[in-house]
Formats: C-alpha cells, sequence, structure tokens
C-alpha cells in the first residue's frame, strides 16, 4: 500500500495540511499511520465530509441557553 504525507494530500484533495492533520487526529480518516510527528494517509483514502458547523445557529442556541 502507498503512503502519501498531509502536504502530499492537502495538494490532492485542496485543503491545507493543517485540516488533514485535524482529521487524522480525529480519526475521520481510515488507515492512517503516525510515524514521529508525520501522518501517512493511504494513497486511496477518501476525503471526508464536512462536519463542522456552517450556519452559525448552534453556537447562538447555545449562547441564548447561558443567559
Amino acid at each position: 500500500m502507498e503512503y502519501l504525507t498531509s502536504v502530499e494530500m492537502s495538494e490532492k484533495w485542496g485543503i491545507t495540511s493543517r485540516r488533514i492533520s485535524v482529521l487524522c487526529s480525529e480519526g475521520r480518516i481510515e488507515g492512517v499511520i503516525k510515524k514521529g510527528k508525520t501522518w501517512l494517509i493511504p494513497s486511496d483514502a477518501e476525503k471526508p465530509a464536512d462536519a463542522r458547523i456552517k450556519s452559525g445557529k448552534y453556537v447562538k442556541n447555545v449562547q441564548e441557553e447561558c443567559s
């Protein structure tokens, strides 16, 4: 199996290498291996869907509940 670094995958997927490192540490990419400080990602791994909150509604609801 061929592995790529987070920098190489960032070029392939069009997102930053920092974002890929976060996805790896959260376990959202299958088959990753951490070797030292470097994440090794299988070359055939699929880009995970973006699960971050985009609307801001969640943040507003939490602030209203705390008040």
